[in-house]
Formats: structure tokens, C-alpha cells, sequence
């Protein structure tokens, strides 16, 4: 299968085209996840509605990408202060986090998310937001890692199986480790609504191709 180079925050990194390509793409740009296609119960804490989240000011005025980082600073500096007297207070990390995501700081977001991670570890929420944020700013590696320590505790958590997935197909071209998690999550977890197992099923069957394709290209090279 082709492949394009696209950036990830900061670093870039070989995604396919067609379908898959776009699916990810929509699911890096949730503030809260890689892949928050499923609903979320758990931990959720969205950023505040505020300037920093919208690339408009007045008059429409289009923000630059600094201008927001500069209102986001603004805006997490209260924050950061009641932090320095209640610094495991989960939900000022992780609305710190989510403002920093939002502003494509991923590794200043992670750093916050991570913190969050450590209050509450066995929280899969948690570490599918530090994921996030480590995989956009480069660090593949470490987000598989942190979605495969929330699944420790909750080995069939839907976000986390899927984005586990994503990050192998798209990161690691690991498309048959991607199969293998995308058939857990249709297996285990029997309440997706029809529209979610759709969304799971077509990443799944690009997956399978691939899978299929590096069979027939290792099978010319043995003859």
C-alpha cells in the first residue's frame, strides 16, 4: 500500500491514505483522545469554553497558532495556582492538560496528564488523554505504552482498544497487531451501537488488506 508523510506535532511519521488516513486524522484532532469515537464516562473533564479553544476573536479575527498559546497561558495560570496547594486535584490537571492539548502544547499537556496518571492510575480515561498527547508530539512508543497499562485495568475498555489499534496501524504499520486489537474490541465489547462497530469494522478491513498485501509481498520474495 502507498504511503504519504504527513507531521505529527513535532515529528512526522508515515501515514496510509484513503480511509484509515482520515479516520485518524479526525480522531488526533479530539482534544481529549486519539479516538474518542466511543463515549467517554470516565474522568471526563473538557477544557472550559473560552477564547483559547476557538481559532476566532472578535470581528473574526483569525488567531494564530501563537496567539492561542498566549491565551491558553493566560487562562491555565489560575489554575496552576490552586494546583501549588491542591497539586493531586485530578480535575485541575486534567483541565490543564486539555487547554495545552487544545493548543497543540502536547508536551507540556502530557506532562499534566501524566500527573494525572499518577493520582489515579488505574483510571483508562486518564491514560487515553496522556496517550493522546504523547503520540502527538511524537512519542509512539510511550502512548502504546500507557494504553497497554489502562489495559491492565480494564482490558476491554472500547477507547482504549481502539486508539491502541490506531497507534499500531498508523505509527508502527503494525497492521496485524492492529487486527488483533480492533477484533477484541468488536469481541468484548457487545454495546457498541451499530454506527460504532461500522466505524470499527472499515479500519478493520483496511487493516486486513494490509495484512494480506505484506503476505503476497513476503510470498513473491520466497519464490
Amino acid at each position: 500500500m502507498s504511503k504519504v508523510v504527513t507531521t505529527i506535532q513535532p515529528e512526522s511519521t508515515a501515514l496510509r491514505p484513503g480511509y484509515v488516513y482520515g479516520m485518524a486524522v479526525l480522531c488526533l484532532a479530539a482534544g481529549l483522545g486519539i479516538g474518542y469515537v466511543f463515549h467517554d464516562s470516565q474522568a471526563k473533564a473538557p477544557a472550559p469554553q473560552t477564547q483559547a479553544q476557538s481559532p476566532h476573536g472578535a470581528g473574526g479575527h483569525m488567531h494564530s497558532l501563537e496567539e492561542l498559546k498566549q491565551m491558553a497561558e493566560k487562562q491555565i495560570a489560575p489554575l496552576k495556582e490552586q494546583l501549588k496547594t491542591d497539586p493531586n486535584n485530578t480535575a485541575l490537571l486534567l483541565k490543564v492538560g486539555a487547554i495545552y492539548h487544545g493548543t497543540h502544547q502536547f508536551k507540556q499537556a502530557s506532562e499534566y496528564y501524566g500527573k494525572a496518571a499518577q493520582v489515579d492510575p488505574k483510571n483508562p480515561a486518564i491514560r487515553t488523554k496522556l496517550a493522546s498527547s504523547l503520540f502527538r508530539s511524537g512519542d509512539a512508543d510511550g502512548a502504546i505504552q500507557q494504553l497497554n497499562d489502562a489495559l491492565v485495568f480494564a482490558p476491554t475498555d472500547a477507547n482504549t482498544l481502539f486508539n491502541l489499534g490506531v497507534i499500531k496501524f498508523e505509527a508502527k504499520q503494525d497492521a496485524k497487531g492492529a487486527v488483533e486489537v480492533w477484533q477484541k474490541l468488536l469481541k468484548t465489547n457487545p454495546q457498541l451501537t451499530a454506527k460504532q462497530k461500522e466505524q470499527v469494522n472499515q479500519l478493520l478491513a483496511e487493516a486486513e488488506m494490509d495484512v494480506k498485501q505484506q503476505h503476497g509481498k513476503q510470498g513473491v520474495g520466497t519464490k
